[in-house]
Formats: C-alpha cells, structure tokens, sequence
C-alpha cells in the first residue's frame, strides 16, 4: 500500500485570497516547492482536496478552477513536483456535496483509485475542517498549518477535537520536516 499525503491549497500551499479564480493572483508560499519534492522523494504521493465555493455561489466558473490549478501545476512542476489528482468541491457550504471538507469522500477516492494506505497518510491544511477531512478518512495525523487561516484555527481547537490527533506547525515546510523525520525534540 502506497503512502500519502494530502494538501489544502489556498492558505497551505498558497496565499489565501478571497475566491481566488485568477492564474496571475497565485502566489505559492516561500519553501512549499521544496518541502513536496521532499515528500515525494520518500515516497509519498502528493494530492491536493480543496473547497471552491465560488462556483456554487457563480463568483467564478470551473473553468476559472481548472487554469488555477493548470498554472498551480506548471509552477510547482518547475520545482520537481507533480501531483497525482486535484480533487475539488464546487458547491457552496448551504448546498448538498459529495466532497466537500470535512467529507472524507476525496480521499476515500484517491485510496481507492491509487491503492492508498490511509493509516500511513496525512492531512495538511490551515482549517479545522481540514483537520476533520483528515480525521474523517482515518489519516495517521492531521497537520495544521499556522500559515493562511491557521493560526485562527489554533486558537479554536479544543477538547471537541480528537486531543492529540491533531499537529500544530508554522508552514509546509515545517509540516515535511515532521513527516519526515517525526517529532522534534
């Protein structure tokens, strides 16, 4: 079984931009390249599971979505990184969805399109409902990120949530260092 790892997009691999539905508005944070091509150079394979909201609310096409992540793919390509599938969710929150976070639905999919192991994976977002996604699909650990929302999610994350399932970093990059080389004392 193949191993995994699982990315929000806006706030944790990009600046968070309200309803971001333009190529040239992306920008990718510093590291983020470095610390996937580290991932997949051990062996994970990389996914991106995000909410795009803006389609069901017509603030932008799907059309839009898919020359965000074109653009997303080429510039991350630049630094040695590919990701195997893009999964989104186009519905706004009010109305029904298969796949949008916290539904674990995407990563039962990506297990069972590329042989995943879901114990041996993780979730890496800047959002308690990625976190939930994470916890949803029984991941190994749910990774908050500080960057983009995260450090507001930090702040609500309480005895609700599953203690000591979820891992709290300042970037990607540190987020890679502690798939890799597990806890740092």
């Amino acid at each position: 079984m193949k191993r995994a790892v699982f990315l929000d997009r806006d706030g944790t691999l990009i600046a968070d931009k309200d309803y971001l539905h333009r190529p040239e508005e992306v920008v990718i944070f510093p590291g983020a390249g470095a610390a996937l091509r580290r991932l997949r150079e051990a062996g994970f394979m990389l996914f991106i599971v995000t909410n795009q909201s803006g389609v069901g609310r017509a603030y932008f096409t799907l059309k839009d979505v898919h020359e965000v992540h074109q653009h997303l793919t080429r510039e991350f390509a630049k630094e040695g990184v590919g990701f195997e599938k893009i999964y989104f969710a186009a519905e706004a929150p009010e109305q029904p969805s298969r796949g949008r976070k916290p539904s674990p639905e995407f990563l039962f999919d990506a297990r069972d399109e590329f042989g995943l192991d879901l114990s041996e994976s993780y979730f890496i977002g800047d959002k308690l409902i990625d976190l939930e996604c994470g916890w949803n699909a029984g991941v190994k650990t749910s990774i908050l990120v500080r960057t983009g929302y995260g450090a507001q999610a930090e702040r609500k994350l309480n005895s609700n949530h599953k203690p000591g399932s979820a891992l709290v970093v300042d970037d990607l990059a540190a987020a890679a260092r502690w798939i890799l080389n597990g806890p740092i004392e």
